[in-house]
């Protein structure tokens, strides 16, 4: 399993401010944040963001196109899927850990000939504390 402590220089930068941040961040939020770790153009986030997406340290959230710290980087094993709650009033991003629906999910696919490759859950609505305010 890899862990923190595997990263380079710009992908301890990229992770930690990730973690720092606890919310989703754009890539070019993300460098303005890093610059003074010596992190200068996007290309650097976005090859940092890459590596941390392969070692599953970090998801992007794709319709919002931000990054999140993953909040099973821990877990062993590793959820083997993942999804989103995003609130559309406040942008925070929950991951949540969609391993009990993913066999569920694939053999839906199987039984109408489709092989899944990728799979995406994003939900949208309003989290606690906006449903509450």
């Amino acid at each position: 399993m890899t862990t923190p402590n595997d990263l380079n220089r710009n992908e301890t930068a990229v992770y930690d401010e990730l973690v720092r941040q606890g919310s989703a961040l754009t890539a070019y939020e993300l460098l303005d944040s890093v610059r003074p770790s010596g992190i200068r153009s996007p290309t650097q986030v976005y090859r940092a963001l890459e590596r941390l997406a392969e070692m599953r340290l970090v998801h992007r959230v794709e319709s919002i196109n931000a990054f999140i710290a993953c909040t099973h980087a821990d877990d062993d094993p590793h959820p083997s899927a993942v999804g989103f709650a995003i609130c559309e009033r406040c942008g925070s991003v929950t991951e949540i850990d969609l391993s009990a629906i993913e066999k569920k999910l694939s053999g839906l696919a199987d039984k109408s000939g489709f092989r899944t490759e990728h799979s995406l859950l994003e939900l949208r609505g309003k989290c606690r504390n906006c449903q509450s305010g």
